[in-house]
């Protein structure tokens, strides 16, 4: 009898980090010379099994074992002459090739007013994780046709869900989603919205601050691994953070539990990491990233770790700058001068600076990346455009904030929350407008043993306890 398994192992099979086109892109872009091994993946490419074909026998078998062996060459060739950005992923290798640090105001805060911004940069970062939520996965067009049909575009308050008038009003315009499957995410649109649902995104902000809370400011890698194993099931995880775990489990520990059959090393994860890193660290993005790479380097390389990285240096300096430019600058001061990220940040910068408007701004990101491609959708330095563009077209509205962020498309919960998160923290909980705050009630639910049900004031005050603590 055919295996019921057999066509979900195979559409499934990216969760165990078996993606040809990833693994290529992603070797490109960090500058692998792939001509030895085109051959091989032209090959491979030719014969993968068909979308029913079971990959646990035969010939899906022998096809997984073949791309399994071609991942662990790619991870030996060397790097084109042509590629000229310096990425180490060694705390040391970044260090040596900063940028000189953004001089910043020192934290001079009582802890009233570190309570007040840490409380903001979480409340911040879930009204903007909830707003993206519902459209995660969504291309543009169809975020914008959803959105503008519900009377909510341009984006001015959370997602609606469509009546059924509203649903066959939409039918047959939508790019990618089908009509059955739109305004049906309870929970996350209004009238639903009840306390803030389970989310990656909040996931990892009470994961890292579980990780200091229980190890204290000299916790290493291996703790962060050890926090995962113990505290979060492996199905909570995504990409390359499913793939890393998958490895740590294999005991294949850090630095290869991030490469090791891991096509995803510089994709978005990290970067939702951040956050607690840099919220326990007020006005010292040194210290904010370093927190961060130490995270980061279990499950990603080169950008990846560094978009983890430049999110916690600018959480710290957040809390004692007010100029977007320079918050984001300083949190490129963390991260290689002559990297990709700092690349494509710099970019946004100069558009804005230029005085660009913001629908062409985001034309120019889209320009770049092809959303309908999971690595461009997923990338880090993609969504790091577009946390960029979110807190500088933002400014002083935290609503425009998160919907500009939201509106651009590409990783929508990640984005709409890191910059909720920045701006709660540079403005402080009695900022947030109502209309974004009421519908969570203070309420957060996640998936990390000991925190599947808090209230968001009262764990801020223990965030900010623990931070102090570990000063």
């Amino acid at each position: 009898m055919k295996s019921k398994t057999a066509p979900w192992l195979t559409r499934h099979a990216w969760l165990a980090g078996i993606d040809l086109e990833t693994e290529c892109l992603q070797a490109a872009q960090e500058g692998r010379d792939l001509r030895s091994v085109a051959r091989t993946i032209a090959r491979l490419r030719r014969t993968k099994p068909a979308a029913d074909a079971p990959l646990d026998q035969g010939a899906g078998a022998r096809w997984a074992a073949a791309y399994f062996d071609l991942s662990a060459a790619i991870q030996k060739l060397p790097f084109r002459r042509d590629f000229t950005y310096v990425e180490p992923s060694d705390l040391g290798g970044i260090r040596r090739v900063r940028p000189a640090a953004i001089r910043l105001p020192r934290w001079r805060g009582r802890r009233a007013d570190f309570v007040r911004q840490l409380h903001g940069g979480l409340l911040g970062r879930i009204c903007g994780c909830m707003l993206g939520k519902p459209v995660e996965g969504w291309l543009r067009p169809d975020i914008r046709l959803y959105a503008e049909t519900t009377g909510n575009w341009p984006l001015a308050d959370y997602f609606r869900r469509a009546t059924p008038a509203q649903v066959r009003r939409m039918e047959g315009r939508l790019q990618r989603l089908k009509t059955a499957h739109i305004g049906n995410k309870h929970g996350c649109m209004l009238p639903d919205i009840d306390g803030m649902v389970e989310d990656d995104d909040t996931n990892y902000t009470a994961t890292g601050f579980g990780i200091v809370k229980r190890w204290g400011r000299d916790f290493t890698p291996q703790d962060v691994a050890t926090f995962w194993l113990q505290e979060m099931p492996i199905l909570h995880t995504c990409t390359a953070e499913r793939v890393a775990y998958r490895n740590l489990v294999q005991c294949i520990p850090p630095p290869g539990s991030a490469t090791y059959r891991n096509p995803y090393r510089e994709w978005i994860g990290a970067q939702i990491r951040a956050d607690y890193f840099g919220y326990a660290n007020p006005g010292n993005p040194a210290r904010a990233a370093e927190w961060a790479w130490r995270d980061a380097f279990i499950s990603h390389v080169g950008n990846g770790i560094y978009g983890e990285m430049w999110v916690a240096a600018m959480l710290a300096a957040a809390y004692v700058e007010k100029d977007w430019a320079r918050i984001i600058r300083a949190g490129l001061a963390q991260v290689p001068a002559n990297c990709r990220l700092s690349e494509d940040v710099e970019m946004v910068l100069t558009v804005h600076a230029a005085g660009i408007p913001y629908e062409d701004a985001v034309t120019f990101i889209h320009s770049q990346w092809n959303e309908r491609c999971g690595h461009d959708w997923c990338h880090t330095n993609s969504n790091a455009q577009i946390v960029a563009l979110g807190l500088l077209y933002g400014g002083e509205d935290f609503g425009l904030a998160i919907s500009r962020a939201v509106m651009c498309g590409l990783d929508t919960d990640c984005n709409g929350a890191t910059v909720g998160s920045i701006w709660g923290v540079r403005n402080g909980v009695n900022k947030l407008p109502a209309r974004w705050t009421r519908p969570i009630h203070n309420q957060l639910r996640t998936g990390v043993s000991g925190y599947h049900d808090v209230a968001i004031d009262a764990l801020a005050a223990e965030m900010v306890d623990v931070a102090l603590k570990n000063a």
